[in-house]
Formats: structure tokens, C-alpha cells, sequence
């Protein structure tokens, strides 16, 4: 019968799937779409704000630059993606930015794109998430009284989503998503529609007066159109999570991965340029400070997000298509975190595998997703929201600059790439080809380069500067984590010309506390190991214990000498290790091979009932060169039951019945 835990597991992540099985993980295009480009259609319910609430700085004046600052990002997102589909075709095999920057600019710049993309899908699962409980929080009081909860809660279930597998997780997010371009698409529509026929439609903030906090000419306002222009381009995050996830597409990888790049960018660049000229249609206002910039506002006026207050225009006679655009708003922002969830953990696995990272983040999991890396992301990602209050205007400044360090570094990497290609290829066909690809990746590199300037000069100090200190820290423990395996792979390779020294002898210790069953079997299997010598040896911590403990082992007859460790401080651990170096001072190529006798119990709270000094004493023996530790476990009936209650399935990582616990602790109190 399976465990609680095993069952819990089961019922978040699902049975698990064999390893052979991974091709029928793979996605075709429309379930590709909505899985890797969720992100960066989403972005179209926060970036056409986000330039609004930067501009409302300078007062109204100030909207009239927003659809030629839409424009810019248009034109950046279609290079962008006009770029990256060369990318899916020379590198499909899922490094993307990372791996473009490896093999064409050296591992230092691959490893700065690598740490670039983890801050970067960080934010991205910070900033979705919490933008779609702003705006839940429009039509749910409850969801705005809790937002950091709500959040969090969010986090963990977009997760345990993600653990199920990429292929499930996708099917979840299908619906959510084309919904939400419905509800978009159907909003414009209808609202473009309406005032096409005559209909007035005015917002309800279009009354307000618009206030600047700043007189801004010449100088300062190209700097404030710069800023907005920054927080605009937010559109563009998540277009690298495409050229990352090639490997998860269905055959043909990279023309299907190419053919996902363009409809998310035509679709995202549509909805974008339309909410902005809705918005002006209707006279939306929105500022940073409401309370200050918004005059003739109502005490107590909330200010909604943008999409709320133009559904709310647009639907005015239709309050079921209002909570429709809210409702699928809300949910793609909160999914559009899976696209970091799909990225994250793939470029964790590849920077794993060049040992970058922890191994643990390559292993696959019971439903051949990347648990571990899944997990990491969550975590992360919820520290952020709590220490940003789930505030998206706060969270949106540290937010796009790793994207466009990752953008800049392939585009540059893809030049070089084709450059050298040219050297070498003599087809004119192909030439012409890859010369064509390297002026669209030239392009691409200048427009993002100049683009990754401005975001850092006009949001260094607004929150910019974290997310570059985020990317050196991991850029340093990366380095660290890779000199630490390089370390230990020199340390661990065999000499080429020596073959292994045999050790000279091998003198067996059994540990012994009492003379009971766990002692007796393994003193009978110290003696089938054959050892040079067999010693037993007992630490004398009460002189009457250990004299009975001597007069049962002569009357029992063991074949093998009693050795008595005196220990006036009735301490257990340091006599012993005294005791087993005296032996390799003797003759330092001996070995000493250390028996120790233990039993496996099958409740938690058996544990507390007995002292971890044997633990110790092992955790001591393992720093010993020259020593092997050998447990020999007996069962208890309280473990074997537990066994017959806990059958592994065949995906269960087989471990042991229960956590073993030395014999030689019986009989010692909690020792230093």
C-alpha cells in the first residue's frame, strides 16, 4: 500500500512516466504557442500601462508621444523576433542565448547571458504573477486585501502545474491563453466597432486632470520619453524563452519553433499598438500617484489598471464582457510565469551538464520535467514577491535588463557565427543565405544594444542596479561552483602511468555495545570479508557494563578477541578514532575497515528515543584517510512493517526502509 507521501505526490504530480516516453512529451505549434509565448503576449496587459504611467509624469501633454513610443517597441520586438528565428535554425538544440554566446563570444560571455536569463525568468514568474493579482484584485476585494498571499499561493500551484510535465502543463495553459486573445481582440473589436458607429466612449478617469509633478523640456523630456520607451519594452520578454525551448517542439524542431516566433510577435505587437490607441481613443489617464496627480478624482478613488478601466469603458452596456477581459487577464498574467517555468529550468539543466550549476538541476523527475529547477524557481521567485510587496511598478524596474543583456550578447554571437561560416562555405545559394541572416542578427545586436543602454541609464536608480548585482552574485557562484568540479575531477582522475596501489593489509574493527543480534551478524560478516585482522571493540564508559558485557562474550564463545577502550570522560567518539589511527600510524598503507552495528527503525519517533553519537562517530571516521565504514543493519519488526506499507512504485526512487541508528548508541547518553 503506498505511503502518504507517495500518495500526496501522485495526486500534485501525477504517475510517473518512463523514460522512453519522452517524444510523446513534445508539443505541436498550437499547443507551443500558448506554453512558450505566454509571456510575451501577457506583457501587452502591463507594457502599454507601464509606458502611460511613466509619461503621466510630465501631465497630459506627455500621452500624445505614446504611439510613436509604441511604435519604437513595435519595431525593436519585430527585429527581435525577425532575429531569433535565425537563431532556432542554427542552434536548435536548446542552449539558445546561452549557447549562441558560448560557442561565438567564449564561456565568460556565455556564462554573463546564462546568469542574465536566471534573474531574468526570476522576475518574469515575480512580475506575471503579481500584475495578474492587480488585476484579479479589480474584481476581488479579498484577492487586493491579500496580494502577497494570493501570490505566493499562485507561485506554488503554477509549480506543481509545471511538475506534472511540460506536455500537461501545456494543455492547462491552452485555454487561458487563446482566451485571453479573444478577450483582447474582442474588446478592441467591439470598442473600435462602437465608435466607429457614433458611440462616445469616454473613461471614467478621463474627467480628471492630469497633473505633472515635473516641468520636463528639452533634455529632461527626452530622457523621461527614453524611460518610457524602457518600460515599454517590457513587451519583449520572453522571446528567448522559444530559442530555450526548441528541443520540446514537435519535428520539424526548428521550423515549427520559427513558425511560433513570428504569430507571438504579429500577435503581440497588434494587441500592443491597439490598447495604446484605445487608450487614447477614450481619454484614459493613469498615474504613478494618483492621490497627487489625479485632481478632481472622488475621496478615496482606486485607481484600476488600464485594462480595467477600457473594458469597463468598452463593456459599459455588457458587464459579462467586463469580468471576461479581467478574468482572462488575470490568469495569462499569471501564466504567462510558465514560459520562465519552461525556461528556467531548461537552461538550469544545460548549465548543470557544463557544471555551472549543482547536478541536481540536469536530473529529470518522475514526469520528465526538471523538478529541481522548478522548485528553485518557485522559491526565488516568492522571496522577490514578498520582499517587493507584490508591486509591479516596484518589480518592473529591476525587470528587462538581463533580457536585453541575453538579447545583445546571441544577436552579437549569431554575426560572428555567420562570419565564420562565410569563410568557409562556397555554395553562392548558402552565402547568400547566411549573409542575408547576419545584416537581420546585425540589425537585431544594434537595435537591442542601444536599447539595453537606455534601460540601464534611465532605471539604474530606480531599481535597475539590484538586478545587475542579482546577475554578478550568480555569475561568481557559477564560476565558483565550476572551479569547485574542476577541482575535484583533477583530484579524482587516475594517474595514466601508475596502476592502483594495493593496500598491504586490511584490519577489520567491529564496534560493540552489547552482545545481541545486530553484534553477532556482524561479526559474522566482518569474518566473511577475510580481513588481515578482526578486532572487536567496546568503549569502557561504566566499568560494570563492561564487565558483563566481557563475561558474556567468553561464555558465548565469539571467535574473535574483545578489545577494551578506556574512556574516563565517558566520551565514545574520540577514544575510538584514537584507537583506529594508532592502527594506521603502525603501517600507513594498511587499511582499517570499520564494522559497525546498527538496526533500521520504522517510526520518526523511534529516533528520538535514542542518541546520534554513532552518526558522529561516522561523520568523524569519513574524514579519515585509510578508513572504511561499513553499516551492517538489522530490521526491526517496526520497519518491516513499514515496508509492507510503503511498496515503492516502479517510479520511486528506491531508498532505504528507515533511518539507521548505531546499536553502539544503546547504552550512552547524549554525548558532546
Amino acid at each position: 500500500m503506498p505511503s502518504l507521501g507517495s500518495l500526496s505526490k501522485r495526486l500534485f504530480i501525477g504517475r510517473p512516466v518512463r523514460s522512453d516516453r519522452l517524444g510523446e512529451t513534445l508539443l505541436p505549434k498550437r499547443i507551443a504557442l500558448p506554453v512558450f509565448a505566454s509571456d510575451a503576449l501577457s506583457s501587452v496587459a502591463y507594457a502599454p500601462e507601464a509606458i502611460f504611467l511613466t509619461l503621466s509624469v510630465a501631465g497630459l501633454t506627455a500621452y500624445s508621444y505614446a504611439p510613436w513610443l509604441g511604435l519604437a517597441v513595435v519595431v525593436v520586438m519585430m527585429t527581435v523576433v525577425a532575429s531569433y528565428r535565425q537563431n532556432v535554425h542554427a542552434y536548435p538544440s536548446g542552449g539558445g542565448d546561452y549557447e549562441i554566446a558560448t560557442t561565438n563570444l567564449g564561456p565568460a560571455a556565455g556564462l554573463a547571458v546564462g546568469s542574465a536569463l536566471l534573474v531574468d525568468y526570476v522576475l518574469t514568474v515575480a512580475v506575471s504573477v503579481s500584475a495578474g493579482v492587480a488585476n484579479f484584485g479589480a474584481a476581488a476585494t479579498f484577492v487586493s486585501d491579500h496580494q502577497v498571499a494570493s501570490a505566493v499561493v499562485l507561485i506554488v500551484v503554477l509549480a506543481a502545474i509545471n511538475l506534472r510535465g511540460v506536455r500537461e502543463s501545456g494543455s492547462t495553459f491552452a485555454v487561458p491563453t487563446y482566451g485571453f486573445m479573444l478577450g483582447i481582440f474582442g474588446m478592441l473589436g467591439y470598442g473600435f466597432y462602437r465608435m466607429a458607429t457614433g458611440t462616445r466612449l469616454v473613461a471614467e478617469s478621463a474627467g480628471f486632470e492630469l497633473r505633472e509633478e515635473h516641468s520636463v523640456a528639452g533634455f529632461a523630456l527626452a530622457f523621461l520619453l527614453l524611460r518610457a520607451f524602457s518600460s515599454g519594452s517590457a513587451a519583449l520578454t520572453g522571446v528567448e524563452a522559444v530559442s530555450n525551448g526548441v528541443p520540446a517542439f514537435r519535428k520539424p524542431k526548428s521550423k515549427n519553433a520559427a513558425t511560433t516566433l513570428l504569430l507571438m510577435g504579429l500577435i503581440a505587437v497588434t494587441m500592443f499598438m491597439g490598447l495604446i490607441m484605445l487608450a487614447r481613443a477614450i481619454g484614459l489617464k493613469i498615474a504613478e500617484d494618483p492621490s497627487r496627480q489625479l485632481a478632481g478624482a472622488p475621496a478615496g478613488y482606486k485607481q484600476e489598471t488600464a485594462i480595467a478601466q477600457m473594458a469597463d469603458t468598452v463593456f459599459s452596456s455588457f458587464p459579462p464582457g467586463f469580468y471576461f477581459v479581467l478574468a482572462v487577464t488575470g490568469v495569462i498574467l499569471v501564466l504567462a510565469a510558465n514560459t520562465a517555468f519552461n525556461g528556467f529550468p531548461v537552461l538550469g539543466s544545460i548549465l548543470a551538464q557544463d557544471r555551472f550549476l549543482p547536478r541536481q538541476l540536469h536530473t529529470r523527475g518522475d514526469r520528465l520535467a526538471y523538478s529541481n529547477g522548478i522548485l528553485f524557481l518557485a522559491l526565488f521567485a516568492s522571496v522577490l514577491v514578498f520582499a517587493f510587496n507584490a508591486n509591479v511598478n516596484r518589480l518592473i524596474q529591476l525587470y528587462i535588463v538581463g533580457v536585453f543583456v541575453s538579447f545583445t550578447a546571441s544577436q552579437t554571437g549569431m554575426v560572428r557565427h555567420w562570419t565564420r561560416l562565410l569563410r568557409i562555405e562556397r555554395d553562392q545559394r548558402q552565402r547568400r543565405r547566411m549573409m542575408r541572416s547576419r545584416v537581420i542578427n546585425g540589425f537585431g545586436a544594434s537595435m537591442t544594444g542601444v536599447v539595453l543602454i537606455v534601460v540601464l541609464v534611465t532605471k539604474f536608480t530606480h531599481g535597475a542596479w539590484l538586478a545587475v548585482a542579482m546577475m554578478g552574485v550568480i555569475f561568481l557562484t557559477m564560476r565558483a561552483i565550476r572551479r569547485h568540479y574542476d577541482r575535484v575531477s583533477a583530484e579524482l582522475e587516475p594517474p595514466a602511468d601508475v596502476s592502483p596501489m594495493l593496500p598491504a593489509r586490511n584490519h577489520g574493527v567491529v564496534l560493540v555495545s552489547r552482545v545481541h543480534q545486530p553484534t553477532l551478524r556482524t561479526v559474522s560478516y566482518a569474518r566473511a570479508t577475510r580481513p588481515d585482522t578482526l578486532t572487536a571493540v567496546t568503549v569502557n564508559v561504566d566499568e560494570a557494563d563492561t564487565r558483563a558485557l566481557q563475561e558474556e562474550w567468553e561464555r558465548r564463545g565469539v571467535p574473535v578477541s574483545l578489545t577494551v577502550v578506556e574512556s574516563p570522560y565517558r566520551e565514545i567518539t574520540r577514544p575510538i578514532l584514537d584507537y583506529i589511527k594508532s592502527i594506521r600510524r603502525e603501517s600507513p598503507r594498511d587499511v582499517v575497515t570499520v564494522f559497525i552495528p546498527e538496526y533500521v527503525v520504522g517510526h520518526w519517533w523511534e529516533q528520538l528515543l535514542h542518541n546520534q553519537s554513532a552518526l558522529r562517530l561516522k561523520s568523524r571516521l569519513l574524514f579519515e584517510p585509510g578508513v572504511m565504514v561499513t553499516n551492517v543493519a538489522w530490521q526491526l519488526r517496526s520497519s518491516k512493517l513499514r515496508a509492507d506499507r510503503t511498496a515503492p512504485s516502479p517510479g520511486d526512487v528506491r531508498r532505504g526502509l528507515g533511518d539507521p541508528v548505531s546499536e553502539a548508541d544503546e547504552r550512552v547518553g547524549t554525548q558532546p
